[in-house]
């Protein structure tokens, strides 16, 4: 890829007002955030994933004459900010091959990352080309199929350089989002608490239904009596601030279900009260 640094702003850094980004990763989070950000001025540049088909159809989604990897190489870094929306295991090796096929031009970029787990210190082969590095993870769902709509308030973890904490914080707060800054060592720490929050919560939800339903409850009735009481639950914690002891976590009440429950019903009860007990 080629780009053309003839009007690099004098600091080394384009400016964050620079609206202009490309992605790579035509993932969920990709597409999603690409397509917010069309919506909100930004113009992307390009973007990039490991086929040609999964990149033409994120360009789709996101609504934008953007290029792709394969038609627009010299787009690429054109753009004032790299996205890299990708699995966590491949983010390392996606920031050595943009420093391969950068080098220079990398130099005055911003380049962020969009993992929970993982700090700046992943796209150290960027920093090492002069561009400025950082994390922004979204503390939110993505469907794949739309882009969550603004309403109830969202954060964004930040970390990482100070010039590209600077361009995420701006891109959160554009969305409708929080920012909030992450120290780079407690991102693990940060990360599980989410996990916590939604995809554990999902598991136990998942768990809950099951059980309704050998109870004889069919499917949909079972989903929606837990959602119901999920969301009642979830708004009083938001109000109190607080858990509240409700008569789930007594020592009494898991003990009389245990007797008329079967393997692995009883194995998830016994485990659940033995972690949830104060």
């Amino acid at each position: 890829m080629h780009a053309d640094w003839s009007r690099k702003p004098a600091s080394g850094y384009a400016s964050t007002d620079a609206k202009s980004i490309s992605i790579v990763g035509a993932g969920r989070v990709g597409r999603a955030l690409g397509r917010r950000l069309r919506e909100f001025g930004w113009r992307i540049g390009v973007v990039a994933a490991r086929t040609e088909a999964s990149a033409r159809k994120a360009v789709r989604f996101i609504g934008e004459r953007a290029g792709t990897g394969r038609e627009s190489p010299g787009r690429f870094f054109g753009s004032t900010t790299i996205l890299v929306s990708v699995p966590d295991d491949v983010i390392a090796r996606v920031a050595d091959e943009l420093a391969r096929m950068g080098g220079e031009e990398l130099r005055g970029k911003v380049v962020l990352h969009t993992s929970g787990a993982l700090n700046a210190g992943v796209l150290q082969s960027v920093r090492a080309c002069g561009a400025a590095a950082a994390s922004m993870h979204p503390m939110q769902t993505f469907s794949g199929v739309g882009v969550a709509a603004a309403g109830r308030q969202k954060f964004s973890g930040l970390e990482g350089d100070e010039i590209a904490v600077r361009v995420a914080r701006k891109i959160a707060r554009e969305l409708g989002g929080t920012p909030v800054s992450i120290a780079a060592a407690m991102k693990p720490l940060y990360h599980a608490a989410g996990a916590f929050a939604a995809g554990h919560m999902l598991a136990l939800e998942e768990a809950g239904v099951q059980m309704l339903m050998r109870a004889g409850m069919k499917r949909r009735e079972a989903t929606r009596a837990l959602l119901s009481l999920s969301r009642q639950v979830i708004d009083h914690y938001e109000k109190l601030d607080r858990p509240r002891r409700g008569p789930g976590r007594s020592r009494e009440a898991i003990t009389a279900w245990l007797p008329g429950m079967k393997r692995p019903y009883n194995n998830l009860l016994r485990n659940f009260w033995k972690r949830t007990r104060r």
